[in-house]
């Protein structure tokens, strides 16, 4: 098909899927989260990636050669994604729209990082910790102390920490101001199924997402730089209160605090997965369990997003996401896709105006075809070094040197690198 013919039909999948993602949108909005959502997906989603993923239940391309889908996964919704060409490998009802607890967070960091420099500063009033949800997790801010803008990032990514989501919210003007432009950032990324109503994730009325979006917005944040730092960093150090020691001398020490991906850090019963680089986690009353991640192997990126696994036990949303990633290694290159991930709306619509004989653009966030990839970061700020690192045992390797946005919708993650093995 030619290029200028996808673009058209690119383009009138997605009018049609604002139009009907506006029609879903608008009542959840106004409804209160019961304590369970429903059993039942909907018969109808968005058709944004394409009509397979608008239809409920498992959507693959099984044929000779494709490993069977993982029979233990009681998800109520998943993906498996490709993250380079953006192709959907694999999913389970893509969009339904549920509450994403912490997984949101996602969407506050890509809206939010670019605004300050790390070495920024902060000093904490009483106001900026206001509306902090009741039971939520918090990395240990306290009120009349100072933090970078570092430290606060490390404690949204590593601990999933509401009071540094509402002290980076007061930066930027207030709660209020940043679902807006959280909201606003949702739209542009096309994750329509996306409604913000806090920044941290807390449940709240008409707060939903999808695993479409939250992949969608997973390989946004992947763009930059501070992103895949901050959700690749197993532990680091985190500023305590200042206190008077001993001698009456006002000093401030510090805390280790650890990434709650288990996947990353793992735990009793789950081993770190080999190529795991993030994303972030999450879990509330109304979400259950949900989980986006990334990972290398064999110089193949995945993306898999998990949300709320109804089988008990301990750590699910993790082995199920595991599982998901194990097949998708093994169907990469053998499965045909159900779907894409879209690209932003901007560089959508910069791709069909400039039409199929343009030079490709510089994906969002991602260095030039000619720059130097980073070999390897250190997080710095006290952090065990894992930095921007991603993959498995056996040195640094550089996967992609940077790349463009093609019409032919491969967006490669720019200088993205293999992660130095754990000790």
């Amino acid at each position: 098909m030619p290029a200028t013919e996808k673009t058209v039909r690119r383009s009138a999948l997605v009018a049609s899927a604002v139009l009907l993602s506006t029609a879903l949108t608008a009542p959840a909005a106004l409804a209160a989260p019961g304590p369970k959502p429903s059993a039942t997906p909907p018969a109808h989603t968005s058709i944004v990636g394409g009509e397979r993923l608008a239809k409920p239940g498992t959507q693959v391309n099984l044929a000779a050669g494709v490993p069977v889908l993982p029979k233990e996964l009681s998800a109520r919704s998943w993906i498996v994604a490709d993250a380079e060409s953006g192709e959907v490998l694999a999913a389970h009802n893509a969009h339904w729209r549920l509450a994403p607890a912490s997984t949101l967070k996602m969407l506050f960091a890509d809206t939010l990082l670019p605004k300050w420099p790390r070495t920024t500063t902060h000093r904490v009033e009483p106001s900026d910790l206001a509306g902090v949800g009741a039971g939520s997790s918090m990395v240990g801010v306290k009120e009349d102390e100072t933090y970078s803008v570092h430290d606060l990032w490390l404690g949204v990514f590593l601990r999933s920490g509401n009071d540094a989501v509402h002290v980076l919210s007061a930066m930027n003007g207030g709660v209020d101001k940043t679902v807006q432009e959280m909201n606003e950032h949702a739209k542009e990324l096309q994750a329509l199924d996306t409604h913000a109503v806090s920044p941290d994730g807390y449940d709240a009325p008409g707060q939903v997402s999808s695993a479409y979006d939250l992949t969608l917005i997973a390989r946004s944040g992947l763009q930059k730089k501070d992103f895949r730092e901050y959700c690749s960093t197993v532990r680091a150090q985190f500023p305590g209160e200042t206190k008077k020691n001993k001698k009456g001398k006002r000093v401030r020490g510090s805390f280790e605090i650890q990434n709650t991906n288990r996947l990353l850090s793992g735990d009793y019963d789950v081993p770190v997965y080999q190529g795991i680089a993030g994303v972030k986690n999450g879990n509330t009353t109304n979400a259950g369990a949900t989980f986006t991640g990334v990972a290398e192997r064999d110089g193949k990126v995945l993306l898999v997003t998990v949300m709320n696994p109804q089988k008990k036990g301990s750590n699910g949303v993790y082995k199920e996401t595991a599982r998901l990633f194990d097949w998708g290694f093994a169907a990469a290159g053998k499965v045909e896709p159900v779907g894409e991930l879209v690209p932003p709306k901007s560089v959508e619509e910069a791709n069909a105006a400039a039409g199929p004989s343009a030079s490709p653009g510089q994906a969002g966030g991602g260095t030039g075809a000619g720059s130097k990839p980073v070999a390897s970061a250190d997080t710095g700020g006290g952090a065990d070094g894992m930095g921007v690192a991603l993959g498995i045992a056996g040195g640094v390797v550089v996967l992609l040197a940077g790349g463009a946005f093609l019409v032919n919708r491969r967006w490669p993650l720019p200088d993205l690198v293999r992660r130095r093995p754990r000790p």
